[in-house]
């Protein structure tokens, strides 16, 4: 486990000198750590059908930590988080910041409870709910959703979590013009990024709405 653990420090310390990130030792250590309970959960509960703890260095790692600059306020929610993503990682990178973790499956739930108390995190709350039935016991500044549900669907299952001060943060694969170009009235794309994910085949976009 240990030689595992260093084969994976190593690689994630190589991708990361790939961005503009800044990453400590101690962050790093905590990320190639939920990776590992990824992998020893994943057989039980089948968390995510990535199998391979390098290959999920990549595809939930690095993909979910390069959208940390883009995040400035205090209070986020992760919809359909699944077993924590990008939620976990984001909250690694930015201990400062509050996520609420959104799953509708217990076991999910559980993993992410169970990743807190071992890796001693506590900026996050995972939580069992449908996205359409969680009302927050705080402010939230910002909604994330990395490949939950057309633009549409997120904003009209989401509208009621945060108010026209918030915004709702997208994380998509390649660029969804044709949502972009049909996205419901009283909604207002302000920002769209393109992501640079080291090693990650396939484009990765951020867009950033709010209410109008």
């Amino acid at each position: 486990m240990t030689d595992n653990f260093h084969t994976l420090k190593l690689k994630l310390e190589q991708y990361i000198s790939q961005t503009d990130l800044q990453v400590s030792e101690e962050q790093i250590s905590k990320l190639v750590g939920f990776v590992q309970l990824i992998h020893k959960w994943n057989k039980a509960y089948n968390l995510t059908s990535v199998r391979d703890p390098e290959s999920m260095l990549i595809k939930h790692i690095m993909d979910s930590i390069v959208v940390a600059p883009h995040l400035q306020q205090s209070h986020y929610i992760d919809v359909g988080t699944g077993p924590g993503l990008p939620g976990i990682p984001l909250a690694i990178m930015l201990p400062q910041t509050h996520f609420t973790l959104l799953d509708s499956l217990g076991k999910r739930v559980r993993f992410m409870k169970q990743v807190a108390y071992e890796l001693k995190l506590d900026n996050i709350q995972p939580v069992q709910s449908r996205v359409e039935e969680f009302t927050s016991t705080h402010q939230l500044n910002g909604v994330l959703s990395r490949a939950f549900a057309s633009l549409n669907d997120m904003l009209s299952w989401c509208q009621h979590l945060i108010d026209s001060k918030g915004t709702f943060i997208a994380l998509k694969g390649q660029l969804p013009q044709q949502e972009i170009d049909e996205l419901s009235e009283g909604f207002t794309v302000t920002d769209i990024m393109a992501l640079h994910v080291p090693e990650l085949e396939g484009e990765r976009h951020l867009i950033k709405i709010v209410k109008s």
